[in-house]
């Protein structure tokens, strides 16, 4: 039991001090958090206690009102701290790859599967929608890196869909913050077993940097790449 306890007193900690690091990461990108969430959270209490009041179960619903509002403020903060995240991040390289390696839901993800002297960078996402290229970088540069890596891929996997992603805020481009369910919303037309297959076809093909692993998030700026105009595995 003494042990437990400790356990459960080192975590609180650690999480309080997450909580307080989100907050402080929120703020620089959204200035009126503080203002909103307390917001939030006074009035969805006044709301269910002045409820309580009228149907003469103050206490009761005082007690539910005070859970409620807690909720609803985590919900708001999370989205609002999400949101300055994806701000902070956006036009960062990498910061694709960064969305593209959280998602869950039956998404198999794979770096820089192309990518130039520019630092244009191409990733792959294979998913019950078929397969995905996430492109950063330069508009013009990554429809090329992109047709490119089709014709690779069509040796193999002629018969899946594919489909193109270039994230930016420009016209035909996708928001970062809307990467995630812009991929979601594509029709679902293969088998969880048959995602597995791609995947295996895909990677046996090869993919770029066997030796030089991508770092998580961004990349940094000052990173060398290989020579050549457009560097992939199994050459």
């Amino acid at each position: 039991m003494a042990r437990k306890e400790k356990a459960q007193d080192s975590e609180n900690p650690g999480r309080l001090k997450q909580i307080a690091l989100t907050y402080k990461m929120t703020k620089r990108g959204d200035r009126w958090i503080g203002w909103i969430i307390s917001a939030v959270g006074l009035g969805t209490f006044a709301v269910i206690l002045g409820l309580g009041f009228l149907i003469g179960h103050p206490i009761y619903l005082g007690i539910l009102g005070f859970l409620v509002a807690l909720l609803a403020t985590a919900i708001v903060f999370g989205r609002r701290a999400e949101r300055a995240a994806f701000g902070q991040m956006e036009g960062q390289p990498g910061a694709a790859a960064a969305v593209l390696e959280n998602m869950k839901r039956g998404i198999v993800f794979t770096p820089a599967v192309a990518i130039n002297r520019q630092q244009d960078v191409v990733h792959r996402a294979v998913g019950k929608c078929g397969v995905v290229l996430v492109g950063e970088g330069n508009q013009n540069r990554l429809k090329t890196l992109m047709a490119a890596e089709k014709r690779r891929m069509n040796r193999t996997v002629s018969d899946v869909p594919v489909h193109d992603v270039i994230v930016g805020k420009g016209e035909g481009q996708v928001e970062l913050k809307k990467l995630r369910s812009t991929i979601l919303k594509f029709p679902r037309v293969l088998a969880g077993p048959r995602v597995t297959e791609v995947n295996d076809r895909l990677r046996a093909m090869g993919d770029l940097m066997n030796n030089m692993p991508l770092p998580k998030g961004p990349m940094p700026k000052g990173m060398r790449l290989p020579k050549g105009n457009v560097q992939r595995r199994g050459r």
